[in-house]
């Protein structure tokens, strides 16, 4: 894409409030974005009978200059940018009317595969919710392969737990972030996230390398999670929080909404289960109930060779004794210090045990250097 192009696509998202139908509607009175720039503020306010801040000069000189550094910036970090009339925009996004309408991403992923999941939930997760999350994924994978992609947040808790399940399992997944590329936040996800990138994956964002990172940031990025998918499952999640601000976007966006559901004295399933009494959110406990429901055909498919853990991975003698001990905790995540202090493990070799049973998908690691059985 020209340079020239490209800034003034980059301009045109970055006005403000700017979205499909806006930018449709603007374009159905401007032959093409460079018009919308250069003409004069008594022009549009002529053509679009308004006096509004998008029609001041100064307003859009400013998001030419931005624009001309952001096209430097993706053009020296080999970003790629998508904008909404490509033929590889995400068709599912350009059916919610608030959709953005320009992707900046880094790492080349099909986002119109046949079956796209959300998964989101609270960032305090429990071997519960971490667990039932890398069993759906394990489960889809087997049936879809490389036809399914999974998409979430990269934050603490269910977010993470679902793009490493899906990298234990080959899934494609793709993290929608609430700043521009030019960061990554968490930034002890940045390992999670490069790998995402190397196998097959990819970081998405609507904001350029100018925005500062905000609370609103983060809401507002969950109507893309939403978007981006055929459905929404939500794992875990309190009452109130993100999650259950993405279920309800995915909801008005006639997404079909699941839910995982909890004890009624489980503060971190509250959530769910007032979805589902609502009717918001389907309930399931497998991957078999979100097949059904979405009525997704598996019985001519097989499970992609070579992806999934192994069922009995092999283990080494040291490796055993940590899982053994992890597994006799029953459902409690157990912290690191108490694997060392109870096994008397070099705290050097503990660690690096632990490593290769999350790899062998056997062992979960959770917020605050705790581990459960997977």
């Amino acid at each position: 894409m020209a340079d020239e192009l490209l800034k003034y696509r980059i301009a045109f998202a970055a006005v403000r409030g700017m979205g499909v139908e806006l930018a449709q509607q603007l374009l159905d009175v401007f032959p093409d974005e460079a018009s919308f720039f250069t003409a004069s503020s008594r022009e549009l306010e002529g053509l679009l009978h308004t006096h509004s801040k998008i029609t001041d000069d100064s307003y859009r000189h400013k998001l030419l200059m931005m624009a001309e550094e952001e096209v430097e910036f993706v053009t020296d970090n080999g970003i790629d940018v998508t904008y909404f009339t490509d033929s590889n925009f995400p068709a599912r996004l350009l059916n919610a009317p608030d959709a953005p309408i320009l992707l900046y991403g880094k790492g080349r992923c099909d986002l119109n595969r046949g079956k796209v999941v959300s998964i989101v939930g609270t960032r305090n997760a429990t071997p519960y919710g971490t667990r039932f999350c890398g069993d759906l994924i394990a489960e889809l994978a087997a049936c879809f392969g490389d036809e399914l992609l999974i998409v979430s947040g990269l934050a603490y808790g269910i977010d993470i737990a679902a793009h490493r399940a899906a990298l234990r399992e080959g899934v494609a997944t793709v993290a929608v972030l609430a700043h521009g590329l030019n960061t990554i936040y968490p930034a002890m996800h940045r390992s999670t996230a490069n790998d995402m990138v190397k196998h097959g994956g990819a970081l998405l964002s609507d904001y350029t390398s100018h925005d500062y990172i905000s609370r609103a940031n983060f809401l507002a990025r969950n109507r893309i999670v939403a978007a981006l998918a055929d459905c929404t499952v939500v794992v875990e999640s309190a009452e109130k929080g993100g999650a259950m601000v993405t279920a309800n976007i995915a909801s008005s966006y006639n997404r079909d909404v699941f839910a995982l559901p909890g004890r009624s004295t489980d503060a971190y399933s509250a959530g769910c289960n007032r979805l589902i009494g609502r009717n918001v959110a389907s309930l399931i406990t497998s991957g078999e109930d979100l097949m059904k429901a979405m009525q997704w055909e598996t019985a001519n498919q097989q499970p992609k060779s070579g992806t999934q853990c192994e069922l009995f991975p092999e283990l080494s003698q040291e490796e055993q004794m940590v899982l053994d001990f992890i597994k006799g905790c029953g459902d409690d995540a157990v912290h690191v210090n108490k694997i060392y202090a109870t096994l008397k493990v070099p705290m050097s070799q503990l660690l690096g045990i632990l490593i290769n049973l999350e790899f062998k998908g056997v062992v979960t690691p959770l917020p605050g250097n705790k581990y459960s059985a997977s």
